[in-house]
């Protein structure tokens, strides 16, 4: 894979290791880069690479954050269950405390993640698929 997508070559995943991609379809990142990417500017932390389920697009829907539905005037198409993700940390922790997170490919998850979340419950909650 062509490892130049990464804007600053050093980003880390929360294992230790270089930060991988999250997704480039749908194209996800708080830098529509393709990888979960953070600087002072993402106020929102967009930095958990997330495998969504219906349960959680609910759960979100819930919470004042529609991301199933498309918003074309903002190019984004809606997400479905099983798309990958940049959710913000808070969220995917909100989720996480109420039983409702999400699994996470934890080598796309940018160690800023760890702010929110212990390397316990993202272990917890790692994709195996």
């Amino acid at each position: 894979m062509d490892r130049d997508w990464r804007p600053d070559g050093n980003a880390r995943n929360v294992l230790g290791g270089p930060l991988e991609p999250c997704s480039f379809k749908p194209l996800t990142g708080f830098f529509r880069d393709g990888c979960c990417n953070t600087d002072d500017n993402d106020f929102g932390s967009h930095t958990v690479c997330a495998v969504l389920t219906d349960d959680f697009l609910l759960f979100s829907r819930a919470r004042g954050n529609d991301l199933s539905t498309p918003r074309p005037e903002y190019d984004f198409p809606g997400l479905r269950a099983g798309d990958r993700w940049c959710l913000c940390a808070a969220r995917w922790r909100e989720a996480f405390d109420a039983g409702q997170a999400p699994k996470v490919i934890l080598v796309a998850t940018h160690e800023a993640a760890l702010r929110y979340a212990s390397i316990e419950a993202l272990r917890q909650h790692a994709w195996t698929g």
